[in-house]
């Protein structure tokens, strides 16, 4: 009898202990965000999570992920939280389903880029937390330079002086190399124009191509038409600069830290150093874009409390800092800038802190959905 009793009571508790714990649905992308955020949530932060009496559940989101999460919103069957990617994030804002930032969650905010945050505000509010992000960098290729005993781009250079390098690169080499490949898009052509000082919207909301876009917009493309140094990536049977730079057909490349993987599993003999965006000799501004994802939380979910927990242990810096060492995203809090892994002696290490560094200098602005429709 006094057996049978402990077991039910011992039963009852396991019960109760796990109906203790809040569940709490979130949302990413497939690919190879799986095994990242598996592991993250299921064996990094489970504790955590534990400890908060939460029970996440990763649901990953093979194929147009923009479309799962508008259709599962407008019908109600949307996770607590989900990826915010920063070119839809004014379209969902404004569709009223997400959750503006508790009090919790501003205060995590405050430990961010201050660029990631302005990136999800609207209106004086901040909808999501960054997770983390992307901006653009040079990349150039140190064998070319060297073979052409011209100096290696830095981070004092402006337009005028990457011209100057490229074109002496030129002179030596001739047709055995492209100082670039131009990419006719606008993620690569914004940080040129940004730097002027040129903003994608006005007052009105409207897209003004005034002149110091103008100005931006003749340095790019001159590289092709009038200095003979770029070549359409197209030219070279190519569908972006990467894949140029990648077989050594051109000197330098304009990529953020996305190249790091291709070029170790394509071109991993080849050496190469990282810079800023040069500046604009006229401003004595750069210019850069966001490429960021934030966790934004279901306005109608049932957990809101709970989630805003859950978001807070998700992009805590004990979370930041495994994603980063595994060499898997940049983080969104600024103190991480001092991570030592950013004072490794290669080139992956070297890259990831310059496109770090992008995010924290000159004038920098999130990649929109109005702005590509207009330029992409």
């Amino acid at each position: 009898m006094k057996k049978s009793l402990l077991l039910s009571l011992f039963a009852a508790g396991i019960t109760t202990n796990a109906m203790a714990n809040t569940e709490v649905t979130i949302a990413g992308w497939g690919g190879n965000d799986v095994v990242v955020l598996n592991k993250l949530v299921n064996e990094v932060l489970a504790d955590d999570f534990e400890k908060a009496g939460l029970t996440v559940k990763y649901q990953a989101v093979e194929g147009d992920f923009s479309q799962f999460i508008t259709n599962s919103l407008s019908a109600g069957t949307a996770p607590d939280a989900f990826y915010i990617d920063v070119v839809f994030a004014n379209t969902l804002v404004n569709s009223g389903k997400i959750s503006a930032n508790n009090a919790a969650l501003n205060s995590v905010a405050k430990s961010l880029i201050p660029s990631l945050n302005a990136a999800f505000t609207f209106e004086g509010k901040q909808y999501g937390v960054a997770k983390d992000f992307n901006t653009i960098a040079l990349q150039y290729n140190k064998d070319i330079f060297d073979d052409a005993e011209v100096a290696y781009p830095t981070n004092k250079d402006t337009w005028e002086d990457l011209r100057k390098k490229l074109l002496a690169v030129k002179d030596v080499l001739g047709d055995e190399v492209s100082g670039i490949c131009v990419m006719p898009d606008y993620a690569r052509f914004a940080p040129f124009a940004l730097a002027t000082g040129w903003k994608p919207f006005n007052e009105q909301g409207k897209t003004l191509l005034d002149a110091n876009f103008e100005r931006a917009f003749n340095f790019y493309t001159s590289l092709v038409t009038k200095d003979k140094v770029g070549i359409l990536a197209t030219d070279l049977g190519q569908g972006w600069g990467g894949g140029c730079f990648g077989t050594e057909e051109t000197a330098i490349t304009l990529e953020g830290n996305w190249i790091s993987g291709y070029l170790r599993d394509k071109a991993p003999n080849l050496p190469y150093g990282t810079t800023l965006m040069p500046i604009d000799p006229v401003s004595g501004e750069r210019g850069n874009l966001l490429f960021t994802v934030a966790w934004g939380i279901n306005a109608d979910g049932k957990n809101i409390t709970s989630t805003q927990r859950a978001v807070e242990i998700l992009t805590s810096k004990k979370a930041q800092e495994w994603v980063l060492e595994s060499g898997l995203a940049l983080p969104s809090r600024e103190a991480l800038g001092q991570s030592a892994f950013f004072t490794k002696q290669n080139p992956e290490s070297e890259l990831a802190k310059q496109v770090f560094d992008g995010a924290l200098v000159g004038n920098v602005e999130p990649l929109h959905l109005g702005i590509m429709a207009r330029h992409g």
